[in-house]
């Protein structure tokens, strides 16, 4: 797998019918290793050993409605009386991150109010703080530790 701009975790693995598949610690079991999924990973760690989010406030790839569409999310950390704090969109290390992207995490944000977004490939991340009231949003250099 690619090298990404994150430091070395230590990841459980499985191979299973010539598939390769990655242990995920917030959904408890093990997932299909694509690139895709490497980047979310990483993030998970990141998440949790870097920035020190709990575990229990991290959720991974749920369904959501987003003007009448199922939608998928990739990861949403939670504020702990249930509000939204982050939502993170992971793409493959191949995956350009062009407006499409920011717009993707946008109209997912319509339906979810997060105070943070964040966007990654695995190389490039992309931080963002959300201001409802000017109806816009201010690019960060980093994502605030777990306080």
């Amino acid at each position: 797998m690619q090298n990404l701009n994150f430091p070395a975790y230590q990841f459980r693995f499985k191979n299973s019918e010539n598939k390769v598949s990655i242990f995920d610690r917030i959904r408890k079991k093990f997932i299909i290793l694509t690139p895709e999924e490497w980047v979310r990973q990483h993030t998970v760690h990141y998440l949790i050993e870097e920035k020190k989010y709990p575990e229990s406030l991290i959720n991974v790839e749920k369904l959501i409605k987003v003007n009448d569409l199922n939608k998928r999310y990739d990861i949403i950390i939670f504020n702990p009386d249930g509000s939204i704090y982050l939502i993170i969109e992971c793409k493959s290390h191949s995956v350009k991150i062009t407006q499409e992207v920011f717009d993707q995490i946008a109209r997912y944000n319509l339906a979810l109010n997060s105070e943070y977004l964040m966007i990654t490939n695995g190389l490039d991340h992309y931080y963002c703080q959300m201001n409802y009231q000017e109806k816009q949003y201010t690019f960060l250099k980093d994502i605030p530790d777990y306080k």
